[in-house]
């Protein structure tokens, strides 16, 4: 079980941009080291503690292919209705849309290329979510997401340079952030899966075999907190990077299928039924490449085949760490 070299080259970066807004934090950074899964926890629970600043600098897939800055450079707005939300979500050009109070949305609602969407401090969508559909340049951060009667967040038709950030997700009728269709070059990262129950989805179905050489996605510091399955369930994406995510009571983990390949490392697993699994529900099996986890009251990983090389660079957190890690810092607010 190994990493295989990739043969796609690295894309050139491009400009980077840092969003300072008042009453958020994002971090962007995690600890570096190590750790072997045989490790001793002993780190205690603590409550977030507050923050006044947002830096849009992703880790992850999202690095590449010319960067993530969303709407660095455009208009700031602030909207509190969902009327206002969805225009400026939907304006041309760059824009950075601040997100006060409470809005209900209703359906699917698109959003545009080149848009960063914010929430301000309490800021919540209800009822509905958001559609980004054949788009790229896209941030989304601090948000709590409740009672989505679609998806939360849908990522499709081959939208790339994505970036979801330290929101928090209830429960809602199907996903919380599917990503499918040919969609690549994404980073999901410092989110609170509270309860939800299908989760996160990569990969639209077995039969869409257009998804081979995409859906390439990091998932990273997010806390899947009794939430049910698919953290994620990946379809023929790879490689898929799965780090230094803290699993709390689930249905399983990871699931890779359809030829996929996903590096699952650094995570801490506790009360996980199935942490890892090769194959799922009838598809065909997936690659998983399995190192450096820390497991509690959970089953097994399961592991097969050889997984791409990650072409960017990040720090990996020591896995005994990441509960108390997480716990601290992910989600919304």
């Amino acid at each position: 079980m190994a990493l295989r070299s990739s043969t796609r080259p690295r894309p050139a970066r491009r400009r980077r941009h840092s969003l300072l807004l008042a009453g958020v934090l994002v971090m962007a950074a995690a600890t570096t080291g190590v750790a072997s899964s045989s490790a001793a926890d002993g780190a205690a629970d603590r409550a977030p503690a507050p923050a006044s600043a947002i830096a849009a600098t992703p880790v992850g897939w999202a690095t590449q292919n010319g960067g993530t800055d969303g709407g660095a450079g455009g208009t700031t707005v602030t909207v509190s209705s969902a009327s206002a939300l969805v225009s400026a979500a939907q304006q041309s050009g760059p824009r950075i849309i601040q997100v006060s109070g409470t809005i209900n949305l209703s359906g699917m609602n698109d959003v545009g290329s080149e848009k960063t969407i914010v929430g301000l401090s309490g800021a919540r969508i209800t009822g509905g979510g958001f559609d980004i559909n054949g788009q790229h340049d896209v941030i989304i951060q601090n948000l709590t997401f409740s009672g989505w009667d679609d998806d939360a967040i849908n990522v499709q038709e081959s939208s790339t340079n994505i970036w979801i950030d330290h929101n928090t997700f209830t429960t809602g009728y199907d996903g919380a952030v599917d990503i499918k269709r040919e969609s690549d070059f994404i980073t999901v990262s410092w989110n609170h899966l509270d309860g939800s129950g299908k989760s996160m989805l990569l990969g639209h179905s077995d039969s869409h075999t257009a998804d081979r050489g995409h859906l390439r996605v990091s998932y990273h510091h997010n806390w899947f907190d009794g939430s049910e399955t698919r953290h994620p369930r990946v379809r023929f994406g790879d490689p898929v990077h799965v780090f230094n995510n803290y699993y709390y009571d689930n249905e399983y983990g990871v699931a890779s299928t359809e030829g996929a390949g996903v590096l699952v490392e650094g995570n801490y697993f506790e009360n996980v039924e199935d942490p890892a699994l090769v194959g799922y529900a009838g598809s065909d099996p997936g690659d998983i490449v399995a190192r450096s986890n820390y497991l509690t009251g959970s089953g097994t990983i399961q592991t097969a085949g050889s997984v791409n090389s990650i072409p960017y660079s990040y720090s990996l957190e020591s896995a005994a760490s990441v509960k108390n890690t997480v716990i601290n810092g992910a989600g919304a607010g």
